[in-house]
């Protein structure tokens, strides 16, 4: 079993202990963040309700996260791409799977 850490962090006003296997530095830099997506909310809405701020501040992370998610595989399609260019550039010994066309210039 991993060893946990018992760390206290602060988000919203509101102290938490959190025992998790990452670095403590970690879990606070995490719980900074969360903190901060709240205060947004809080800052952008002064009267709503903490949980509808929670809930909002949610959303604005886990938005962040798919977009990443998105430009990482569009990334992830471009290199292929390059290698695939790079490959067809190989004599056909030294290829691969990955060649199998001719290179075209746009």
């Amino acid at each position: 079993m991993s060893v946990k850490n018992a760390v206290r962090v602060t988000i919203g006003g509101e102290e938490f202990t959190i025992r998790s296997e990452h670095d403590p530095a970690y879990t606070q830099e995490v719980a900074a963040y969360v903190d901060a997506a709240l205060a947004k909310v809080r800052e952008m809405v002064p009267q709503i309700e903490s949980h509808k701020a929670a809930i909002l501040a949610a959303l604005s992370i886990t938005d962040e996260l798919f977009q990443a998610r998105l430009g990482d595989r569009e990334q992830a399609q471009r290199l292929s791409r390059m290698a695939d260019d790079l490959a067809r550039l190989l004599p056909p010994a030294k290829r691969g799977k990955r060649a199998t066309g001719s290179l075209t210039h746009a």
